[in-house]
């Protein structure tokens, strides 16, 4: 069964913290929605610590609901959460911590990913590596190439196997959110944001199912 992401984009008001200010401190500006629509797992794990098979530590998991969060978005997951009880992984995310993200950086105890893809064929394969290949059937898969070799000891490229294509290369935190992905588009829009409300000021709280 797949697992979606809900949620939406929060501002805080800068005059939030002046003494004749009586509104709610924090708004909902902007639903996720249109901006990532893509369920890639990967980033749901680095970013949120759902899906994550692999152990890594995510940049925010699990963090709960804000608890100064717009009555908006409080009413909104409060009546997903009624109509879906399997919501879970409640979480936000500051922009200032988001800009701080490394996209050249390797996720912890992966050396890189193979695809095994038959020509013509489905779109074939991805296989996380770590410092073992994991299984027989993917190293015969890549063919003798390998040669007994380990997966740091294999250099990156791409090769032919009868009638299977190979390719092993290094993965990086910027595959999974960075250009190219749906959450390039969530942060550029949370950049523009920090410019009039500053990077603490804005935030991403998200949710899935």
């Amino acid at each position: 069964m797949s697992t979606d992401i809900y949620g939406c984009i929060e501002i805080r008001d800068p005059a939030a913290d002046e003494d004749w200010f009586e509104w709610e401190p924090w708004q909902r500006c902007m639903d996720l929605d249109p901006l990532c629509r893509d369920n890639d797992y990967a980033a749901f794990a680095l970013l949120f610590g759902v899906r994550n098979y692999r152990g890594w530590e995510p940049l925010a998991g699990h963090r709960g609901l804000p608890a100064d969060a717009s009555a908006a978005t409080r009413a909104e997951y409060e009546e997903l959460r009624r109509l879906e009880p399997a919501v879970h992984g409640l979480t936000w995310v500051s922009w200032a911590e988001l800009a701080r993200v490394d996209l050249t950086a390797v996720p912890a105890g992966l050396n890189g990913v193979v695809l095994v893809q038959e020509q013509g064929g489905s779109p074939g394969r991805w296989y996380w590596i770590g410092e073992e290949w994991g299984s027989e059937e993917l190293l015969q898969r890549m063919g003798p190439r390998v040669g007994g070799r380990s997966p740091a000891e294999l250099p990156f490229g791409a090769w032919t196997v009868g009638t299977t294509e190979v390719t092993y290369r290094r993965y990086t935190v910027g595959d999974a959110i960075g250009p190219g992905t749906d959450w390039e588009h969530v942060f550029a829009v949370m950049a523009a944001l920090a410019g009039r409300f500053g990077a603490d000021g804005v935030r991403l709280v998200v949710y899935f199912d």
